[in-house]
Parts: structure tokens; C-alpha cells; sequence
């Protein structure tokens, strides 16, 4: 696999290659801004409207169900269509969304505005992903930015509106009012982006729910499943839960420090991505594996003896690890594919990660009233230590499967799909453009 396709695209109307590729990062950092916008809200939302945990966390899942049943269903629909058709309807709706965000007066719009919200993003996180790889112009700069925006872009969510709720007026209708703007223009942009996928067959029978990942990208793909559950069930407790942790655990009641806890989570996770992001990404996975194992651990001491400036610390750590181990995980995957598989390939990743990313969140939220939330976020935490744990010896036992498998003599010539199934063994200047 040597790099991007060449771009279908038959008009002079169309944006620059690179400016297309910064355009689509921009979209992907949009809809994860916007979808951590709510979490410093949530208190507000709770105490306005009276509901309870396990109410919040029910807010907090249907996003992540809608969004997965857009991804089993059109997921891999751009590989049919185009990435640019779909990405300009997910926008719109994106769009939709935040307008019914900022007329909410009770749960049932609430709910509705994360369901919409979960379909437009879901619609979009296939395209997205496969569109940036697409459209890259130097080694692993796809891989870079599907991991470092989504980080940036949770951070940037969650600090806007711990701003605008504790300094601004009208803080549950601002932010969702200034990210609609935001989505119209975006999908007014896609209009020039450049087309990078040939329209082929196939559309409909794509629409059948299902989650595909390339035969020799399969095993590399179950070594890196611990890792992606662990860290996305790391940012469900803080997305979910985190405003609550820091008001009742804590004891801090500064609604800008509720959304300063995803940002720390996030924006540690950003930095850390853009560190080692021309490591092996083996390494890298595990790694960032165990950072997210023993910044847990830091939390989880915070959490016990009420410590908001080492909760603080434990979650930068863990955030460190959020990052680097997604990036790993995300470019061990993104080298196996080609570029009519990506955006499936993408989506089964995003299936895993958005699934551990709400199911903890959900049955978190049920345990609350029966336990306490103090309880119920410490054993989340333990399960995400035990997780991360996991992941660092999965990652370990693939790593190693792959240094053998390179040091074993060849009874034969190699094809080039075995090549790509272990990538470590080619140094030539074919692999330069790999992401």
C-alpha cells in the first residue's frame, strides 16, 4: 500500500488536496467538540429537570445507540457513494441536532438532540476517518489526526461549555447555537472538497448491519480490541460521569472544573498523540497501555482520600495514555487496509469504542442510586485498570507474534498481502506513505 488514491474529481471547482485534508480533520474535531458539549451541562440539566443518575447516563447512551446504529448501516456507505455526499448530509443533520439542543426544555428533547446528534456523527465517522487517510500528504498523517482530533476536539467541547456555563449568559442554549453555525459552513465547504472514491455497486446491500474488517487485518485487530476498549471506557466514566465525580467526590463546585476534568483527560491524551506519533505503533499501544493503567490507579487514590489536585494529576496521566494508546492502536489498523476497505475497516473500530465507550456508562449509571456514586466510580475505575492491563499484555503477545513471524526464514515468495501483514519487516521506500 503506498499512499493516498488519486482523486476522482473531473472539475476545476475543487479545494487543494491538503486543504481538503485540514478541512475533513476540522469536521472530525467539530463533531467531537460537540459531542462532549453536553457533559458540563449535564449537572444543570439534572438539577433543572429533576432526574436521576441513571436518567443522565440513559441521555449519555442514546447517543452512543444511534451513533452505532448509523455505523453498522451506513458506516461504509462512502466507499459506495463518496465521501463527500455523505459527509454534507451528516453535517446538516449535525446542524439539526444543535438546534434542538438550544429548544430543549425537558428530557424527551433532550434525548431526541443526542439521538439525532448519534446519527449524524456515526453517518460521518466512517467518511471521516477514511477521508483524512485519503487525502494525506506525508507519512501517518491520517492516523495522526483520527487520533489526535477527536481528543482535541472532546477537549475543546468540554472547556467551552464549563466556560460559557459559568461566565456566559444563556449557557445551555450558546454553545449549541455557535456549533450549528459551525456545521453549515462545514457542509457548505464539503462542496469543493475533493472526491478521493469512485462511485461502484453496492450501496444498498452495504446498508445491511454488519462490521468488516479485512482478513489480514484481523489478528492485528483482536490484539488491539483490549486496547480500545479500555481507553474509550476511560473517556465514558469522565464524559458520563466526571461533572458528577468532581461536585460530590470532590467537593468542587465550580462548573468550569467539571469541564476542565474532560479537558485535562483529553488534551493530555492530544499532546501525548503528537509525541510519539512516529513511533512503532506496537510500542506505542502498549505504552500508552500502561500510562492509562497507572494514571487509573492515581485517580482512583484521589477519588479514596478526596484529592482534586491528584485526581487531576491521575487523569493528565491517563490522558496521556488515552492518546498514545488509541494513536497505536489506530495505525496498526489504518496500514492494513485498502483504501475501498477503510471506511468499513473504521467503522468496526468505532463500533468497539463506542460500545465501551456507553455500556460501563449505562450500568454505572443503574448502580448509582443503589450504591453511591462514590462506589460505583471506583469499581468503573478498577474495571478500566483491569482493562488496561489486559490490553498492555495483548499488545505484548502481538508484538511478539510479529517479531517471529519477521525472523522466520521464507520456505517461499511472499505476497504482497503478506508483506502488509507485517509491516515491521519492510523498510523500503514502498512503506514511506503508509499512514
Amino acid at each position: 500500500m503506498t499512499g493516498a488514491p488519486p482523486s476522482t474529481d473531473r472539475t476545476g471547482r475543487r479545494i487543494p488536496r491538503q486543504a481538503g485534508f485540514w478541512l475533513v480533520g476540522g469536521t472530525l474535531l467539530a463533531f467531537m467538540a460537540a459531542s462532549s458539549t453536553p457533559s458540563p451541562l449535564y449537572v444543570v440539566y439534572q438539577q433543572r429537570w429533576h432526574f436521576s443518575a441513571a436518567v443522565l447516563t440513559a441521555v449519555f447512551a442514546v447517543y452512543v445507540l444511534a451513533l452505532l446504529i448509523a455505523l453498522l448501516t451506513v458506516g461504509g456507505i462512502s466507499d459506495h457513494v463518496g465521501r463527500r455526499p455523505v459527509l454534507a448530509v451528516a453535517l446538516l443533520a449535525e446542524a439539526v441536532a444543535m438546534v434542538v439542543f438550544m429548544a430543549a426544555d425537558g428530557v424527551g428533547l433532550l434525548l431526541l438532540a443526542r439521538i439525532l446528534q448519534g446519527l449524524a456523527t456515526g453517518a460521518a465517522a466512517g467518511a471521516i476517518s477514511a477521508a483524512v487517510v485519503d487525502l494525506q500528504r506525508s507519512p501517518r498523517q491520517g492516523a495522526l489526526t483520527n487520533s489526535v482530533a477527536p481528543t482535541v476536539g472532546l477537549a475543546v467541547g468540554a472547556l467551552g461549555a464549563g466556560l460559557l456555563l459559568q461566565y456566559a449568559p444563556a449557557p445551555t442554549t450558546l454553545p449549541f447555537a455557535l456549533l450549528a453555525v459551525v456545521f453549515v459552513i462545514l457542509a457548505a465547504g464539503v462542496a469543493f472538497l475533493p472526491e478521493t472514491v469512485s462511485r461502484r455497486p453496492g450501496a444498498l446491500s452495504s446498508l445491511r448491519p454488519r462490521a468488516s474488517v479485512p482478513p489480514r487485518a484481523r489478528r492485528a485487530f483482536l490484539a488491539a480490541v483490549p486496547c480500545l476498549v479500555a481507553t474509550w471506557a476511560m473517556g465514558g466514566l469522565y464524559l458520563s460521569l466526571g461533572g458528577s465525580v468532581t461536585a460530590s467526590v470532590l467537593h468542587v463546585s465550580n462548573h468550569l472544573v467539571g469541564g476542565l476534568v474532560v479537558t485535562t483527560l483529553t488534551g493530555a491524551g492530544a499532546v501525548a498523540s503528537l509525541v510519539v506519533r512516529d513511533m512503532d505503533p506496537r510500542r506505542v499501544m502498549i505504552a500508552g497501555s500502561v500510562s492509562l493503567a497507572v494514571g487509573t490507579a492515581l485517580a482512583l487514590t484521589a477519588m479514596a482520600v478526596e484529592s482534586a489536585p491528584l485526581f487531576f494529576v491521575g487523569t493528565a496521566v491517563a490522558g496521556s495514555g488515552f492518546g498514545a494508546a488509541f494513536l497505536g492502536a489506530f495505525r496498526s489498523l489504518a496500514q492494513l487496509a485498502e483504501p475501498a476497505e477503510r471506511a468499513e475497516l473504521f467503522a468496526s473500530i468505532y463500533v468497539v469504542s463506542y460500545l465501551a465507550f456507553s455500556v460501563p456508562a449505562v450500568l454505572a449509571g443503574l448502580a448509582v442510586p443503589s450504591v453511591g456514586l462514590h462506589t460505583t466510580a471506583t469499581a468503573y475505575g478498577a474495571l478500566v485498570l483491569v482493562l488496561a492491563l489486559l490490553a498492555v499484555v495483548a499488545g505484548a503477545v502481538s508484538r511478539r507474534q510479529g517479531q517471529d513471524a519477521s525472523d522466520a526464514p521464507a520456505t517461499s515468495p511472499r505476497t504482497p498481502a503478506e508483506v502488509v501483514r507485517t509491516p515491521e519487516t519492510v523498510r523500503g521506500p514502498e512503506t514511506v506513505r503508509t499512514p
